[in-house]
């Protein structure tokens, strides 16, 4: 059966760290919340959500439901999926390393979130500006430089090409992921992050270049970033 993934339509998001992993995979899969048929749209997810039958509910999407297996948390999404696509090692070692990297990138990409929404989720941004632009600027100085610094002191001790042994692993996926989102909200700022980084630029280029990522990139299922999503242009917080 094919694996249901459960997220919002309108939006990459954090479920975009899973369909990159099931994309690359060639794993058949149904993004739920996208489908126009009877079984399709929000109303499964929200159900799943507030099913007071369920003592085990996710939180928010993304979850993923593999037959009777409901997995919620995208880096718990990916040490599940992780294995049954290929894309981790088979030692216990390299498991655990992969999914200690996949959560420094979600790390990361809370600090991205953060930059237009220091004060509440709740709020708009245009009630947070001031707030925003004083978090915006130690993101862009330090953190974006760290982030990618660590990554790239990472690839250098492995060989270069790749974070975890010789293979592809959803950790190099997920990296491409948040490198292309910075690259869209911080045009500058990672620009210059990537230049003192070719290991990272390199690992973003050849990721894009693989033939199953290379055509999801280039179709209608992949959603384009927007200032709905995590990753948002404010050319104000890119100064």
């Amino acid at each position: 059966m094919p694996y249901e993934l459960h997220y919002w339509p309108m939006i990459q998001g954090r479920g975009e760290f899973v369909r990159l992993a099931l994309e690359d995979a060639g794993a058949p899969y149904i993004d739920v919340a996208r489908q126009d048929d009877e079984a399709g749209g929000i109303e499964p997810m929200l159900d799943c959500l507030t099913d007071p039958a369920n003592p085990r509910p996710p939180l928010a999407p993304p979850f993923l439901r593999d037959g009777d297996v409901v997995v919620g948390q995208t880096a718990a999404i990916l040490l599940y999926l992780g294995p049954r696509l290929g894309l981790v090692g088979t030692s216990e070692a390299d498991r655990i390393w992969t999914h200690q990297l996949q959560l420094t990138i979600a790390d990361a990409v809370d600090e991205a979130h953060d930059t237009h929404h220091p004060l509440g989720v709740g709020l708009y941004y245009a009630d947070q500006k001031p707030e925003a632009r004083r978090r915006a600027e130690g993101f862009r100085a330090e953190r974006i430089p760290k982030y990618l610094g660590y990554f790239e002191r990472v690839l250098s001790a492995n060989g270069g090409e790749r974070l975890v042994g010789a293979d592809l692993s959803y950790a190099d996926l997920s990296l491409f992921q948040l490198v292309d989102g910075l690259r869209y909200a911080f045009p500058k700022a990672s620009a210059a992050a990537l230049r003192d980084t070719p290991r990272v630029a390199g690992l973003h280029q050849a990721v894009a270049r693989r033939p199953r990522l290379a055509a999801y990139l280039a179709s209608s299922r992949r959603v384009p970033f927007s200032e709905d999503g995590i990753f948002r242009r404010y050319p104000e917080l890119d100064a």
